[in-house]
């Protein structure tokens, strides 16, 4: 079974260049490019099955034993190959469904396809990356891929945004490259399997500096407060497929990393305090971020990076059961996030926008645009019986059993995110698909009233004062994008509507192709399967916190055979 292992891998780079052979053939690309992560759904599955049963399984690639490459597949990494692969694989057809970025006949995408199949081979070679060194060439694969995907269309924010992120991850990975030259020079190898042999001799200040370096390197990619701010202004940009996978999977294999390093190489990690802290604030300000936001895209992007804070709580805890907790919520989280990206994707389409000024009574227009989106935020909120509350009651069960002062502080914050959580996707509801059209616009028309009315000495309003990006009219607080969206609706002349006026003059976007749609709902009906088996799922996330927790059993599966 050990011939399957670098299959995840070696398939999409195989498609990679296939489809750009085929680049003048888009047809040909889209049959390529499916069937590829379709076996690589299927390898998964299988590799998922034989380790769950035999144990963890190696690949020495070239047959360099010790010297060489070294590709592990353990339960937990085989559990993140199979969730993305089927992510991903959703994610494509959707992508073919809506043509990519939404502008293909003004920009040619033909790169979309082999670009896409590297950003998998990139995060497929993160999982199964048995050294640090592999692991950096994943995350350097996954940069040039995303800034490709992040920029498709040329338009002046995607190219900002663009910049933006390639910065913030240029940075991560010079201070990866200085992690790596620390640790070859402290124990002589990359191997992760040796360097947990290794560090246990040396000086405890050059262990912890090590331990820094990767741990605020992979921070960055995993978006952990204070590291986080680049985000929200990186991803709502893209086209909504892009900002789907990206959201799903990218931040998570800078959990993946977390708690790869932090159990196999720092079991008794003096940082695990310090990781707390960051889960508890990761919470915190990223889910008062979402509920202050005014656009769907945007408060999604807030929640993303709050609930990123449930999983380094899980790996802070360092036990078994918080472990396995966080397993859970990062294999639930993929599948819920993606998902949503995907249907504020189909809310564009229909609607024209993801601002929730220009929006309002799409429960009525399009009753499946409503449960596709109300089934995963009630799952991200935590409503029960979801999986959602069962990941968040795994955790804080974690943490009450941990029993000290900063845990139950964090069971208490989770708590109260998983209710803020509840009110951003409710006003959410509320503002887009339980209000009616008109009352979005009339809206906007009084926003635009006040401000004209402000600039008339003769017709005294409440004060409209501008501060911190917000526009105070009264004692209602609106974001000054609100503002501006109020005056491109206003405007006679401007070719930007609302819905409101959209369907009064019959120009409603065309309804939605099947084949976005299908690809949305699979993952919706993926994220109550998970539901469905959370009983087996979280035996298996057990089985696989505790292969995490017995470094012994890790070490002699990779160095099986080879001399010491």
């Amino acid at each position: 079974m050990t011939s399957l292992v670098p299959l995840p891998v070696i398939l999409p780079l195989l498609g990679t260049g296939a489809t750009l052979m085929l680049f003048r053939f888009p047809r040909a690309q889209r049959v390529v490019s499916a069937l590829v992560l379709t076996a690589v759904v299927v390898v998964a599955a299988v590799l998922l099955v034989a380790v769950d049963r035999d144990g963890t399984q190696v690949v020495w690639l070239g047959g360099w034993e010790g010297l060489g490459i070294a590709l592990v597949a353990d339960r937990l990494a085989v559990l993140m190959l199979l969730v993305s692969a089927i992510v991903t694989l959703a994610v494509l057809l959707y992508s073919i469904g809506q043509g990519i970025t939404g502008d293909e006949k003004e920009t040619p995408v033909s790169i979309y396809h082999p670009t896409f199949l590297t950003l998998v081979a990139g995060v497929s070679n993160a999982f199964l990356a048995g050294d640090l060194f592999n692991l950096f060439v994943s995350f350097e694969m996954l940069l040039f891929s995303s800034y490709v995907l992040l920029t498709l269309g040329g338009t002046a924010a995607r190219v900002r945004a663009g910049t933006i992120y390639v910065v913030v991850n240029v940075v991560s990975s010079m201070l990866f490259l200085i992690a790596l030259a620390t640790t070859y020079a402290a124990v002589g190898t990359l191997n992760l399997a040796q360097v947990a042999e290794r560090l246990d001799g040396l000086p405890p200040s050059v262990a912890l500096m090590i331990q820094l370096l990767l741990l605020v390197t992979f921070a960055i990619k995993a978006a952990v407060f204070p590291l986080s701010l680049w985000l929200p202004d990186s991803y709502p940009t893209a086209p909504a497929p892009v900002t789907a996978v990206f959201a799903g999977l990218l931040t998570k294999v800078g959990v993946y990393a977390i708690i790869r390093t932090q159990t196999l190489l720092f079991p008794d990690s003096p940082l695990s305090t310090l990781l707390m802290v960051a889960a508890l604030l990761t919470m915190i300000i990223g889910i008062l971020g979402a509920i202050a936001q005014s656009d769907i895209k945007r408060m999604l992007s807030f929640t993303l990076v709050s609930h990123i804070g449930y999983m380094i709580f899980g790996v802070g805890l360092a036990t078994e059961a918080g472990v396995g907790g966080a397993v859970f919520y990062v294999a639930h989280h993929i599948t819920i996030q993606t998902a949503l990206f995907l249907v504020v994707g189909l809310i564009e389409r229909r609607a024209g926008s993801t601002a929730l000024l220009r929006l309002g009574g799409l429960a009525r227009l399009s009753p499946l645009l409503g449960v596709l989106f109300f089934v995963p935020a009630m799952n991200l909120a935590g409503i029960p019986p979801m999986s959602g509350f069962l990941g968040k009651v795994d955790l804080f069960q974690a943490g009450v059993a941990d029993g000290s002062p900063l845990a139950l502080v964090l069971v208490a914050g989770g708590t109260a995110t998983s209710l803020l959580t509840l009110y951003a996707v409710a006003k959410t509801w509320a503002l887009a698909f339980w209000r009616s059209p008109e009352q979005a616009h009339d809206m906007a028309r009084l926003l635009i009233g006040q401000e004209e009315r402000r600039e008339q000495d003769d017709h005294p309003v409440p004060a409209m004062v501008e501060h911190r990006g917000h526009v105070h009219v009264g004692s209602v607080a609106f974001g000054a994008a609100d503002l501006d969206d109020a005056r491109q609706v206003a405007d006679a002349d401007s070719p930007d509507r609302d819905l409101h006026q959209l369907l009064e003059a019959g120009r409603l976007p065309d309804r939605l192709p099947l084949l976005m749609v299908l690809p949305t709902a699979g993952l919706v009906l993926a994220s109550l399967a998970i539901t469905v088996v959370a009983g087996p799922l979280v035996g298996y996330t057990d089985r696989a916190a505790a292969d995490l927790a017995d470094r012994d059993s890790y070490v002699a599966a990779v160095m099986d055979g080879v001399p010491r």
